[in-house]
């Protein structure tokens, strides 16, 4: 893959493993700092609309989702491997009401937890940039690549409270 097609962001986080990982495959743990409300729990092959309400665990990122609240947000659960990986697929950026981004392939979403000392390692890896659409794909890629920046500090955020 080249560089224009995953974004990777890698954390540490001071929690144990299972600490980690319930923040993560937990539908309401996850929609607390991540800023969705998800109706039910996370299974894999569930096709799922959540709705964006702003995380609870930083007021600046949470007035910057603010504008989105009650938007749909739907993912795909791809895999749960316990205390290991958790995967989704999405379509990136997927913020204009009045555009269909059915017709469009998805990226993939990727949690990958190790254990190191002092705590937990978490990789977070979206691919498949390369496959969106030319006139969506730079703008997907750099909204998410920050967004991801900013995820990983609201999980490290959340598991520090």
């Amino acid at each position: 893959m080249t560089t224009t097609d995953r974004i990777e962001k890698t954390v540490t986080l001071k929690a144990p493993r299972d600490r980690v990982w319930n923040a993560i495959v937990d539908s309401k743990q996850f929609g607390t700092w991540f800023g969705v409300d998800f109706p039910q729990a996370f299974a894999p092959g569930a096709k799922m609309t959540g709705r964006i309400t702003p995380t609870k665990v930083d007021a600046a990122v949470a007035k910057k989702q603010e504008p989105y609240t009650g938007r749909p947000f739907d993912i795909t659960i791809d895999k749960i491997e316990p205390m290991r990986l958790f995967s989704f697929r999405w379509h990136p950026f997927a913020i204009d009401e009045g555009y269909d981004y059915s017709k469009e392939p998805t990226t993939l979403v990727e949690f990958v937890l190790d254990e190191v000392p002092g705590g937990t390692r978490l990789v977070i890896t979206e691919s498949g940039f390369d496959r969106i659409p030319l006139e969506r794909r730079a703008k997907a890629f750099e909204a998410n690549d920050g967004g991801w920046t900013a995820q990983a500090e609201l999980i490290a955020k959340y598991l520090a409270r």
